[in-house]
This record gives C-alpha cells, structure tokens and sequence, in this order.
C-alpha cells in the first residue's frame, strides 16, 4: 500500500487479487485497484467505511483531487474506498490491447461475461472484510453503480449498513427491448428541450448532418462520422450543462477553406473527445448485458427498437423538412465500425449480443424483506434511468425511501455538490 496527500486528505492505493469467476475461487485471478480518502484530521481514527461504486458499465472510478464534489461531505465522517471496478481504471484492464491476451473473439466473450454487476458486488465482499475488520459498510451507487447495489441488497445484504443510491434504481424485470422502448421517448423530450433553448441549433445540426451524410469524414482519431454517430452526440443531454456543451460544439462546426466549408479542427476535436470509447470501451461491449436475464438475448436492442421511433431516422430527417433528432445512452452495431478504438471488439460484442445464459440480477423476494436503510434520489425525467422503471422498484424495496428531483439531471451527485449526498444520508436515517 502507498500513502500520500493531497490539500485536506490523505490517500492510500490499494490492489486486491480476486477470483475472475468466484465460482471457482481456486481458478484465474484478476486484479483489483482502490483508492482509500479519510480526511487529513481523521487519518488515525476508527471511521465507518462508504464504498463508492461509479457508473458505467465500464468507467474507472472519479479521480478527484482533494474534497471536490459529494467527497467532502462524506469525510466528514466517512473512510472512502473509490473502487475501479473489475477491467477498468487501474484494475485489471479490459480493452482491444488487452483482449487479445484472452484469445479470439469467443474466449473474450466468454471472460467479459465474467464482469457484470453480480460479479462486482462479489469483488465488494471480497475485499470488505479485510479493510472493515468484517463490518458492514456504507454503499454509494451512481447510476450503474446503483444497479450493483440493488444486486448487492439482493444476495449479500448483510455485508452492507447503509445503501445510498444516485440516479441508479434499475427495473427489476424489464427485458433489453423494454428499456430502450422507455428510453427513446425520453431522449426526444431532451432534444426538443435543447431546440426550444437553442433554435438556432436545429439549422446547425441538418447543416451538420448533411455535410457528414455527402462526405463521410474521418476524424484524426481514425473515428468515421456518419450521420448516426453524429446523432449520438445527444448523449450529452442527460447531463445538467450538457445542452448547452452541445450547443457550443455545433456552433463552432465549420470553417471556411480553399474548396469551401469544411468541419474545423476544434468541431473535429470536440466530437472524437464525446464520442470516443478508446478510455470506457467496457460501456460500449457491456452496455446491454446489464439488463439481460434468463436466457434471453439482447441481440442489439436499442438498434432493433429504434426503428420504431422514425423520427431518429436522420435520412427520413434530412429528406424532409423536420428538425434532426439526436440519440444517446444507446449502442448500436455501427458503434464498432466507426470507433477505432471498438473495431477490433466487434465479434466479440456479436457474440455478447447473442448470448442467452444469463442469470437473473434481482431477488424480488429479497428486496421486499428488506432491512437495510435505503435511500434514492431518482431524477424526473433522467435521460438515462427510467422514472417509472426506478419508482416501480423503489415500491418494491421494503423500507426504500425515494427523493425525486427535477433539480438536476443524471449527474446531480456530482453537480449539486454535498447537497444530494447529505440529503441521501438524511433520508435514510430518517432525519428527513
């Protein structure tokens, strides 16, 4: 372990060897990365642990620098274990270089399969009672996160003292389809929002689409643009200052050159850095098994039910005369043909589309005899969660008290500062 410091804390790198698959304890190992925070004054002080799950699939933890965000209101009483869940960050990484060591497309399939939210909750339990001595710990879930910790409170919830869950209540019986029918309705609602503050955009973004359409450009990155790829730049719009992120990416598109109007540089840039899954590609491959169960396959849902939404259809946008609607939280089959850093990926997510064997995530049983204090803010209209979906589970955890907000977006625990954790924290006590 090294210990070292940042202003008003102190940190500890942490690495943990656990079972690939904890089925078979005696088999291969992966590697684990965490990063321990205590405030400065408490480095010496026996403090209950809240161990923070990021979202994803498939991003490493938040690397914070000191007290940003929700971090300093959970020092204040709180030992803070960030964990870069398996194939991400410092943990044994999972991507198109590392891949390959497992071997052709079906063996990496056959190992990713190996990385969903049961098997990091067993990472949890693993490692929980070497640092807490044995006692349960304080949960933090952001998004996906949140789904791990409903997986948690499902099969381990004596390993747990507290779950606080952000913009992450998952539906407990909602197949691929189902989510994604959810979802798209949701996403236009975020784009006429943007247009209606932005109405300049909708000009911008046909203009846009138009010159991706004729000229197919391949960005520096290697990343080819198409007009679906440039759709997916809604994703931004799930976030509390992504419209206005969007808007100032469109507005500085082109520029002017010897053979006529071209995207610039900066546009170019500003869209490989937003579109680009060369730092997260866990997202992209794993992106639909999370909601996969009993022997069904997801076989590229958010593609096949798209095409029940024509208005997402950016050729049927660009022949007419109606505004070009934005995509995002989706990934498709194109993902892995425009993005360099997912084409070497590509069988290999076929073959994660196609697979059936997948256990269920959630004992309903379990969660309706709940004990364990739990509390949730769920975002109205979160472009990424579904509402309903997460209100029909918060009635079906025993003891689940819900804060819905349209304060913020999916990003609040990180946006509203301390305020979202403190009132989480309120709320489960029962001070609230």
């Amino acid at each position: 372990m090294t210990s070292y410091r940042q202003p008003g804390v102190v940190l500890t790198d942490h690495h943990f060897s656990v079972p690939l698959d904890h089925g078979d304890p005696s088999g291969e190992r992966i590697e684990l990365f965490a990063r321990e925070v205590v405030a400065s004054a408490k480095a010496d002080a026996d403090l209950p642990w809240l161990v923070y799950l990021e979202g994803g699939p498939g991003f490493g933890v938040r690397r914070f620098i000191g007290r940003q965000a929700w971090l300093g209101r959970a020092l204040q009483e709180f030992r803070v274990l960030l964990l870069d869940q398996r194939g991400t960050g410092l943990s044994t990484p999972a991507n198109r270089q590392s891949l390959p060591l497992r071997g052709g497309p079906r063996e990496q399939a056959d190992y990713l399969a190996h990385f969903r939210a049961d098997s990091i909750v067993r990472d949890c339990e693993t490692i929980r009672p070497g640092l807490t001595g044995g006692a349960p710990w304080t949960l933090l879930g952001q998004s996906f996160g949140g789904f791990c910790a409903t997986h948690y409170l499902s099969t381990a919830p004596e390993g747990l003292r507290t779950v606080l869950i952000t913009g992450g209540l998952p539906s407990l019986d909602a197949t691929a389809d189902e989510v994604y029918r959810a979802a798209y309705p949701r996403i236009a609602r975020k784009v006429e929002a943007h247009y209606a503050r932005y109405p300049q955009d909708i000009g911008r973004a046909r203009r846009i689409a138009e010159h991706v359409a004729e000229y197919r450009p391949v960005l520096p990155s290697g990343y080819v643009l198409t007009p679906e790829a440039f759709q997916s730049l809604g994703i931004l719009l799930g976030s509390g200052d992504g419209s206005h992120q969007l808007h100032y990416l469109l507005e500085n598109a082109f520029v002017a050159a010897p053979g006529g109007p071209v995207l610039s540089d900066a546009f170019q840039e500003g869209v490989a850095a937003a579109l680009s899954y060369a730092g997260h590609p866990l997202y992209a491959v794993l992106h639909e098994v999370i909601y996969a169960r009993g022997g069904r396959p997801t076989d590229w849902a958010a593609e096949r039910v798209r095409a029940e939404f024509t208005r997402f259809d950016a050729a049927k946008a660009l022949a007419g005369e109606g505004p070009l609607y934005f995509t995002g939280e989706s990934i498709h089959p194109w993902h892995f043909e425009s993005d360099p850093a997912l084409r070497p990926l590509r069988e290999t997510a076929e073959l994660l589309a196609a697979r059936g064997d997948w256990p269920a995530l959630y004992d309903t049983g379990r969660l309706a005899a709940n004990e364990v204090p739990v509390a949730a803010v769920v975002y109205h209209d979160d472009m990424y969660v579904d509402t309903e979906h997460s209100l029909r589970t918060a009635r079906a955890i025993r003891g689940l008290r819900t804060w819905v907000t349209d304060e913020y977006e999916h990003d609040g625990v990180r946006a509203g500062a301390p305020r979202v954790l403190d009132r989480l924290l309120a709320l489960a006590r029962g001070e609230d």
